[in-house]
């Protein structure tokens, strides 16, 4: 079969598009730029903002399951080391790690990363043709100048600025979504069968994405289209000989009145979509209707009463379901909608606008359409729908009738009625917010509530139908000035004057409400930054790095940065730090691997101003018959005695569970010995103390423990400063040797003898401890 075909095709495409782009007027140009400058601005924001991801841990999930899908997988097959590598968000299933994510979303990223090595290409489509989409669907409902201003509205909202410059799903699922209205406002308005085809196939790819999200979005659609379907299927009916439901399968497809057959297609096409969800339901969960979110936590969908996810829980109420929305929608009006009040201010206006036309004549877009005629060809006037709605609405506005024009604005609003009412049933909105009390608390604070996302395209629509109305008030305005005999020039001077305050005063409106979210991702991003500096800085070459747990034992939960390939493989592999038994059963399956352990001192949490101070330590495995080791800590004049003391975690069969000992006038430095063997620990000097407990070496559980060596300073008013080391060790051959991880983990600790992650050691970091304060350790195999 010859490929030159659909090249033939390609380069007929790529012709007509020049010149449609020749023939593009003033208004088609400035839509193309503010849909281009969408791009650029997220791609920039995408690169800088959120270089090392945001503090919501989903873009790691949806990163990762694209680099599952390049790599031709739909899961991780980690066998028994899945609890190793088990990262956020991810259901483990027999060995098996699946995502609870559908995969759409995260396709969309690998295309990028397939064709461009870079997946943020990816969200600066998105953005670009999400205020592309805009611009169509305003331009369709109300006229170009309105889908201009539309556009510009949606693209400079703070919550799409943010949400779409992260790996985040709820743009692409909104691309589908304003792809599937364009497509099917322009089937009814045109009869357009292809049209219709592509609303079809775009509902269903947003299905696929997020059920529930394409659902809201599409209700007054299905709705719309039931209403048309079932009125032609009357009028067929009654036109028919037969008159019976059999007269519409005699007809055939192509005897079939136009709303029948293009919402049919739509319907088929999307439907074909919802099967595609469901099978890929059986090949996830075994389930066509369990979803792989149902499955990492069944109690997590739409719904009151008991919800739940992992260890948090709430009882929804629709009490708690109206606040939390209120909340929600008060934040969008005020602070995530473009210029904030102003935009909630203009969308209210472009309301009122649609309504005044309607009532006056019959057409939302009377106050707002002049100058739009050239928008559409001869045919878009006094022409006749194939529906039967007539075209011939007496107005010069945009293409379609002024029944039309209500039918588009009326699923606008039903677009925002289904979005608030449908996310009431959902608890995600008010986990989103956190706090209600506190706007800068919960994820909602750094990108706005995400689950309305789909609300900012009716609000973005009506505000640029107020704009165009607005400006075409301006050239009424202009024209009375003429008709009274004011200069021209004066004329337009005065209308200038007031687009330049009006630009200026949106312009520092809409500034203004993206400066603090973006000001507060930038924060946690330099965060970040800090705290991956030492994995940037490393050029890993088959390396195999632990990485601590401080939200549990997951991977990318927080260090999403840190992801792992397809094959568990390639030239670093992150695994969880975590029981000493399955710490080397991951050795043993990496065994040729350089070794490292990512650790930090501080706190990890998602206030950006708790930073922490990281560190890369490199390891190795060291082992023989028995390990001599010496530590040797550093001393201040001031203190009276020392205690040194070793403890296993687990302890094993027989003899002492710790063993301990006192040295009195230390001096300004102290070398601990202790050694370890197949027997347990030993501590040389504790035979020679004179408040020695015992001599006798500490067991360990063989198959793998964690021994503790603290040597605890006491100041003579009972202060103490402690340093802290934990090393992972086993017995191996039979009972022959022994294995410890070097060099072990190391802390020191003020009052406590044990402190985490606070007092972790850093050699290369002296501001983090006293200017006395040494700590070393060595080890050496010996017989």
């Amino acid at each position: 079969m010859s490929v030159l075909p659909p090249f033939r095709h390609a380069r007929r495409l790529a012709s007509r598009l020049r010149r449609r782009l020749a023939r593009a007027d003033r208004v088609t140009a400035a839509a193309a730029l503010v849909s281009l400058a969408a791009g650029v601005l997220t791609f920039a924001i995408a690169a800088t903002v959120f270089s090392h991801h945001s503090a919501n841990h989903d873009e790691g999930v949806y990163l990762t399951q694209a680099a599952l899908l390049l790599g031709g997988q739909l899961e991780f097959h980690a066998g028994p080391l899945a609890d190793a590598f088990h990262p956020w968000f991810f259901v483990e299933d027999g060995g098996r790690l699946y995502p609870k994510y559908n995969p759409v979303p995260a396709a969309t990223f690998a295309v990028s990363m397939l064709l461009f090595g870079e997946p943020r290409v990816t969200l600066a489509a998105v953005a670009a043709g999400n205020a592309a989409l805009v611009y169509l669907l305003g331009s369709i409902s109300f006229g170009r100048r309105a889908g201009l201003a539309a556009a510009v509205l949606f693209a400079a909202s703070p919550m799409a600025i943010a949400t779409s410059s992260a790996f985040l799903p709820y743009a692409p699922t909104t691309l589908f979504n304003l792809a599937f209205a364009v497509g099917y406002l322009r089937s009814v308005r045109d009869g357009s069968l292809p049209a219709a085809g592509v609303a079809g196939v775009a509902i269903g790819i947003a299905f696929f994405a997020r059920p529930y999200t394409a659902v809201l979005f599409a209700a007054p659609f299905i709705c719309h289209a039931l209403w048309r379907v079932i009125s032609a299927a009357r009028r067929f009916g009654a036109e028919s000989p037969a008159a019976a439901p059999s007269a519409l399968v005699a007809a055939g497809v192509r005897g079939l009145p136009d709303p029948i057959r293009r919402h049919g297609l739509t319907a088929l096409f999307g439907t074909l979509f919802v099967g595609i969800t469901l099978a890929y339901n059986v090949r996830m969960t075994g389930e066509p209707l369990v979803f792989p979110y149902q499955a990492f936590a069944p109690m997590d969908g739409p719904g009151f009463g008991e919800r739940r996810i992992l260890g948090h829980s709430v009882e929804y109420t629709i009490g708690l379901a109206l606040e939390s929305n209120r909340y929600a929608l008060q934040e969008i009006a005020t602070r995530w909608l473009a210029g904030g009040s102003l935009g909630t201010a203009l969308a209210l206006a472009g309301g009122a606008v649609a309504a005044r036309g309607w009532r006056a004549s019959g057409d939302p877009s009377d106050l707002a359409a002049a100058g739009d005629e050239a928008a559409g060809s001869a045919d878009d006037v006094g022409t006749s729908d194939p529906s039967g709605v007539s075209n011939s609405s007496g107005t010069s506005g945009p293409p379609g009738s002024s029944r039309f024009r209500r039918t588009a604005a009326l699923l606008l609003v039903g677009v925002a009625v289904a979005v608030v009412v449908g996310n009431l049933f959902f608890w995600g909105t008010h986990n989103a917010l956190a706090d209600l009390s506190d706007p800068t608390d919960g994820l909602a604070s750094l990108f706005g509530p995400f689950y309305h996302f789909d609300l900012l395209v009716p609000l973005s629509v009506f505000g640029g139908l107020a704009v165009a109305a607005g400006w075409r008030g301006l050239s009424a305005a202009h024209a009375g000035l003429v008709r009274r005999e004011v200069s021209p020039a004066v004329a337009r001077v005065a209308v200038a004057g007031v687009v330049v305050v009006a630009v200026a005063v949106a312009g520092v409106a809409a500034v203004d409400a993206a400066a603090e979210p973006i000001d507060r991702n930038a924060a946690i991003d330099a965060k970040h930054e800090a705290a991956y500096a030492p994995i940037d800085a490393t050029d890993f070459e088959d390396g195999l790095v632990f990485l601590p747990t401080p939200y549990g034992e997951w991977q990318n939960h927080p260090f999403q940065y840190l992801r792992n390939g397809p094959g568990l493989d390639g030239d670093v592999v992150y695994a969880l730090h975590r029981d000493p038994v399955e710490d080397f059963a991951v050795l043993d399956a990496y065994p040729d691997r350089t070794l490292y352990r990512y650790g930090y001192r501080g706190t990890w949490s998602p206030d950006p101003d708790a930073r922490v101070t990281p560190k890369l330590e490199p390891l190795d495995v060291r082992a023989g018959p028995a390990l001599a080791a010496e530590t040797t800590v550093g001393v201040p004049d001031r203190v009276a005695r020392v205690q040194v003391r070793v403890d296993p975690r687990r302890g094993g069969e027989g003899g002492p569970d710790h063993v301990s000992y006192t040295v009195t006038g230390p001096g300004e430095s102290l070398a601990v010995d202790w050694t370890v063997t197949p027997a347990g620990v030993r501590l040389p000097d504790a035979a020679t103390a004179g408040d020695a407990e015992s001599s006798e070496p500490v067991p360990f559980d063989p198959e793998g423990d964690v021994v503790a060596l603290t040597v605890t300073l006491v100041d003579p008013a009972g202060a103490t400063y402690t340093y802290r080391q934990e090393a992972t060790v086993r017995v191996t051959d039979g009972g022959e040797r022994v294995e410890a991880v070097w060099p072990p983990e190391r802390s020191t600790c003020r009052l406590v003898t044990a402190c985490g992650s606070e007092g972790t050691y850093l050699p290369d970091e002296p501001d983090t401890r006293p200017a006395w304060a040494v700590f070393e350790t060595d080890a050496e195999t010996s017989d």
